[in-house]
């Protein structure tokens, strides 16, 4: 009876122990899944943060290359874009990197990808509408609406093969690409139609003065 008591009681302080074992291990889990979900939200605001930085790069540049700034004085034009290299050299100050991991296939896919739009950029100067054309038959090929287009089926292939916060960015930078281009057209535009404006003003103005 006697040993019967002291084999119960060292099972019970076993199972005291494993119990005790078992709370804390799930406590500790706990804790890393909830450090878990901090790790990806940092992440993502890191990663909203990198891509603010693209955006304001971008308007920037924009705005110094806009036809209003081709409309204004040399003296204010001066002025304006000093503030705007102050702004760059502001934006550019921040430094925001997110590291992706990749498998080996993975990154070769985003060298692949990363080639691909890099050869067509290239070929902005020789031939800017087809360079537009081909750009958009990439970015057909990340979106998941209806394409406006047609598809490159291998880029699609290519990108299928990224990882996805690499997908992301490939996306993001098709879509810089497609602003310029277009903000670029607007601007020709806009010059040729100024300089119509201005070649038919000055043949009404001796067209007038031969009346006169």
């Amino acid at each position: 009876m006697a040993q019967a008591k002291i084999n119960a009681k060292a099972n019970e302080g076993r199972f005291c122990r494993s119990s005790s074992m078992a709370d804390r291990s799930s406590r500790l889990l706990e804790s890393l899944d909830q450090l878990e979900l901090r790790v990806e939200a940092l992440r993502e605001a890191a990663t909203a943060v990198e891509h603010e930085k693209e955006v304001l790069l971008e308007m920037i540049h924009s705005v110094q290359n806009s036809q209003e700034m081709r409309q204004i004085s040399d003296g204010e034009r001066e002025e304006l874009n000093l503030t705007a290299n102050r702004l760059m050299g502001r934006t550019l100050t921040v430094e925001v990197s997110v590291e992706t991991v990749r498998n080996p296939q993975q990154q070769e896919s985003l060298k692949h990808a990363t080639r691909i739009i890099d050869e067509v950029v290239s070929k902005f100067l020789d031939d800017l509408e087809s360079a537009k054309s081909h750009l958009m038959s990439l970015y057909s090929a990340c979106t998941s609406e209806v394409p406006p287009g047609p598809v490159d089926q291998k880029f699609q292939s290519i990108v299928i093969g990224c990882a996805l916060e690499d997908q992301k960015k490939i996306k993001r930078r098709l879509e810089t690409l497609l602003r310029n281009i277009e903000n670029s057209d607007k601007a020709i535009k806009l010059l040729e139609h100024s300089k119509k404006g201005a070649g038919s003003v000055t043949l009404q103005l001796n067209a007038e003065s031969r009346f006169n």
